[in-house]
């Protein structure tokens, strides 16, 4: 496996002048295992794509923290990728939503982690201990909504397993800890992608994992069923960009922040602001359409979306253009109403 990175003449290393031009040479800069992408992103950090969404790893020498873990079909592939990468245990996980490509994963993987609480294990502790160390599984880690979004009331069905849920789940914007002699930080992000979003900032690592809030492969997807909107998702991409440092004055040095998106290639600043900036524009051009008395289908056919549509659009699939238009016109629209 390979950093990210070019030699230049004289034998000095550039890590990259621009990080678009060398992530498109990305045989260059991933390597598969077991059909898994895996990209070097710091020396004690990886991303893995393939997996469902992106999953970032950190390594250290209290073990392996997990940002997201895939999907529950991939979870083989996800465990065979990180035992590639280190013999050391999966200690915890922490989730970046509560869709099934980030969550489903996460039964199986933090079972085959451990706990850090290793001094609790067959201490007679009894349900105190089983509770504290997950059963000795590793601790999976999410926002209050996460853990609502997997559960359900009771005598109703939960859309996930109950070794699935969260074994904590925090209620404040801000939750901390440090592992792996670094500070890191989950910050939720109100009624964005969906009511249950959260960045995952690494601050010695300089890396966010911005799950879908950030989504490098099409139009942002506003799950308004799920509490998304338009206005919440443009807010949490800002906040994101506050959260990252471009790699100024001397960008010979490095990139700066790098940014872990839900899906796609690996991001810095200036792409998450052109993202940024993508969404404000579509959420005005609809406004403005809206105000003067275009219906939906009218706003449709005027193709808002037109000049990123190369880019990002799509007339198949699970997140159509024409999906993105309509749940931002549902968000604008629904505002009005209040």
């Amino acid at each position: 496996m390979r950093e990210l990175g070019a030699e230049m003449p004289g034998g000095k290393t550039v890590k990259r002048i621009f990080l678009a031009a060398a992530l498109v040479l990305c045989g260059a800069a991933c390597s598969q295992a077991e059909d898994l992408d895996v990209v070097k992103v710091r020396p004690n950090f990886y991303m893995i794509a393939g997996a469902g969404g992106n999953i970032g790893v950190q390594i250290g020498s209290d073990g392996v923290v997990l940002v997201n873990a895939g999907t529950e079909a991939a979870s083989d592939q996800v465990l065979a990728t990180i035992k590639k990468l280190t013999p050391l245990p999966i200690r915890e996980i922490i989730d970046t939503n509560a869709d099934a490509d980030f969550v489903g994963g996460n039964a199986k993987v933090a079972k085959a982690g451990q706990t850090i609480f290793t001094n609790l294990l067959g201490g007679g502790g009894g349900g105190l201990a089983q509770a504290m160390t997950n059963g000795g599984a590793a601790q999976i880690v999410a926002h209050d909504s996460v853990m609502r979004r997997m559960s359900a009331p009771s005598g109703k069905a939960s859309p996930f397993p109950t070794d699935a849920w969260p074994t904590e789940a925090f209620y404040p914007k801000r939750w901390t800890t440090r592992l792996n002699d670094e500070g890191i930080e989950v910050l939720y992000q109100p009624a964005a992608h969906s009511d249950a979003d959260s960045f995952v900032f690494f601050r010695g690592s300089d890396v966010v994992v911005a799950g879908d809030i950030l989504d490098k492969t099409r139009f942002p997807v506003i799950d308004m069923a799920n509490g998304g909107s338009i206005q919440g998702e443009i807010d949490a991409l800002n906040r994101l960009i506050d959260l990252t440092i471009a790699p100024t004055p001397y960008i010979y040095k490095g990139v700066g922040t790098y940014v872990i998106p839900g899906h796609g290639r690996l991001c810095e600043q200036m792409e998450v602001v052109d993202y940024r900036d993508m969404v404000v524009t579509i959420k005005d051009v609809i406004a403005d359409l809206i105000k003067q008395g275009k219906t939906l289908d009218q706003i449709k056919e005027a193709r808002p979306t037109l000049a990123y549509e190369p880019q990002y659009g799509s007339q198949t699939g699970p997140w159509t253009t024409n999906m993105f238009v309509e749940a931002v016109y549902k968000s604008l629209t629904a505002n009005a109403k209040k």
